[in-house]
């Protein structure tokens, strides 16, 4: 299938999976024409890419876990047996980037609340 085709059938755009392509994450083959030819087993491999992405992994971190996550019904179940650590660190490093935002957040209220009050402008 051509580039229109999987974008139809995976939701994503041409410019999406072109990018996706760039990464390393889908391999199409090129026609003599130079047009990409997708396999119809690419539509699932474009969903698992948006899974792990919506799980916060960088398409870096995608590439290489890609080929140990296999897809059972709606759920993204990993099959390579280090994975699950990767993905445990992985985890670690968003909750740390959560903590870290949580604290930047305490500190702008104090300082929001720290100003003194001043009627709004007119509208």
């Amino acid at each position: 299938m051509r580039i229109g085709e999987l974008s139809r059938r995976s939701g994503v755009s041409q410019r999406l999976l072109r990018y996706y392509e760039e990464q390393g994450l889908l391999q199409p083959q090129r026609r003599p024409s130079g047009y990409r030819e997708y396999l119809s087993s690419d539509v699932a491999v474009v969903r698992r890419i948006r899974g792990l992405l919506a799980a916060g992994l960088s398409t870096a971190t995608i590439s290489s876990v890609l080929p140990c996550i296999r897809e059972d019904g709606e759920r993204l179940v990993p099959i390579c047996p280090d994975l699950v650590a990767r993905l445990r660190r992985e985890r670690d490093r968003i909750d740390q980037a959560i903590e870290d935002l949580t604290t930047s957040r305490q500190i702008l209220n104090t300082v929001i609340t720290a100003a003194p009050s001043t009627p709004s402008p007119a509208n």
